[in-house]
């Protein structure tokens, strides 16, 4: 419960702000209160680093207008370096003590994400390590689909492409909205711009978030104009990303 009331509040499940800080300010309280009743529980340990490490970030996920920032965007110097000091220490306790559990592994991702010195020297070879354990321990569907973000920076966006056509077959996430959002990111750097359109829309059609919406509708328009450009010898760009932190 205490997971799923972050959640709510790390992004916004609807409305025009992207993150409820009084909900993420709650979670971590309850957190907290509960490592003092329990504190020799590792999972407890590894919720607390999870959600430390995750919110460490908030300042960054959005700018001055309220518009969600990409992970690869956002300012690192204006992370907050003693939560995710403290969230490192739990995870590394958490790891050494025995097969870890499904928040020490998700802390333990989170935290190589957020350590890197930048995008680009992210340990992506290692985060698709962690993840393999975590499907290992927790067999999720969103958990599949989030590695298949570290697997297109480690083999190619056509390998991790299919790994997401296996989790639309599988039929669970058919109403998540981050599946069309990766996949459309995936066909645009592989240059499908129509495919990648029809993507954006969908996922357009499922979010509920205005800050998201906001930012798949740019990413929409993002192959429409990419396509355009394509026709044009002397105007040819690179596909863009559209990972968010």
């Amino acid at each position: 419960m205490i997971h799923l009331l972050f959640t709510a509040g790390h992004t916004a499940p609807s409305g025009a702000s992207l993150v409820r800080s009084d909900l993420v300010d709650q979670s971590l309280r309850l957190v907290r209160t509960l490592r003092e009743l329990m504190p020799d529980e590792g999972e407890v340990r590894g919720l607390l680093a999870l959600l430390l490490v995750t919110d460490a970030r908030r300042a960054t996920r959005v700018d001055a207008d309220g518009r969600l920032q990409r992970l690869e965007d956002q300012d690192r110097s204006l992370w907050d370096r003693s939560a995710m000091a403290e969230a490192h220490d739990l995870i590394v306790d958490g790891l050494c003590g025995g097969r870890p559990g499904r928040y020490v592994l998700q802390a333990a991702i989170a935290s190589l994400y957020a350590e890197a010195p930048s995008y680009d020297q992210t340990d992506w070879p290692q985060i698709v390590t962690l993840y393999d354990e975590l499907l290992s321990v927790w067999p999720s569907p969103v958990v599949a689909l989030n590695r298949t973000v570290a697997v297109s920076m480690v083999s190619g966006p056509a390998q991790a492409l299919a790994e997401v056509a296996a989790l639309e077959k599988d039929g669970r996430l058919t109403r998540y909205h981050y599946l069309p959002a990766i996949k459309a990111d995936l066909l645009q750097r592989l240059g499908r711009w129509e495919e990648a359109s029809i993507a954006y829309r969908h996922a357009l059609e499922l979010a509920g978030n205005e800050a998201e919406r906001e930012f798949l509708a740019e990413r929409l328009a993002g192959p429409h104009r990419a396509q355009v450009r394509r026709k044009a010898p002397t105007h040819a760009t690179a596909p863009l990303t559209a990972l968010s932190g």
